[in-house]
């Protein structure tokens, strides 16, 4: 195995090695244009974003700016939605599925290094995927970090640190992340806390 191999199998790997590198430097060139991109150039925006990330559904909006390692390891459902400021260290895979809304200011690390001094100072780090299901809402300044796998239809509120897997169907929230309560039908005639719809069309 090459060190790319390694990487994508969430194996230890050197990352300037093998061509990494250089695939990095071109992924910040085309982040470089996407976030000098005037922002009512809407089908350019679109067009570029889809160049970047490696694959997404027909309809994709991340605000400006965004960051990202290479891109390609990241995969968005349809209707995603992500806000100002998005971070992805996308060294493993990033699989997000349909229907995503990301706040402000939420970073996803794949990435990570050995805890031990000597085993970190070698030099050698890795990348162990994330996935997040469909109709998930992240809230603002949230960190998802590696190896973690987010069921469908969560929120998660703003400031959390999610180290460890969440259910399908919860609100979930803090440092470290933890489930607060079950998301169920009595919630769907509210749209903030006990303020209740006055419309009928949602």
């Amino acid at each position: 195995m090459n060190q790319k191999e390694r990487m994508l199998a969430g194996l230890p790997y050197k990352a300037w090695m093998d061509g990494l590198s250089e695939e990095r430097m071109e992924n910040k060139l085309r982040i470089y244009a996407y976030n000098q991109c005037r922002p009512n150039q809407k089908e350019e925006l679109t067009r570029q974003i889809k160049a970047i990330l490696g694959k997404t559904g027909k309809d994709v909006s991340v605000e400006q700016p965004f960051h990202c390692d290479y891109g390609k390891n990241i995969e968005v459902g349809e209707n995603f939605f992500a806000n100002y400021n998005l971070t992805v260290l996308d060294v493993g895979k990033v699989i997000i599925g349909d229907n995503a809304q990301i706040a402000p200011n939420v970073s996803i690390y794949t990435a990570g290094h050995p805890v031990h001094p000597q085993s970190r100072n070698s030099g050698y780090e890795y990348g162990i995927s994330v996935t997040i299901g469909d109709n998930v809402w992240i809230g603002g300044s949230t960190v998802i970090n590696p190896g973690v796998h987010i069921g469908n239809n969560v929120v998660i509120g703003s400031g959390s640190v999610v180290t460890k897997d969440l259910p399908d169907n919860v609100i979930a929230v803090g440092s470290p992340c933890r489930v607060i309560r079950k998301i169920t039908e009595a919630d769907r005639k509210y749209y903030y806390k006990d303020k209740e719809f006055d419309v009928s069309d949602y």
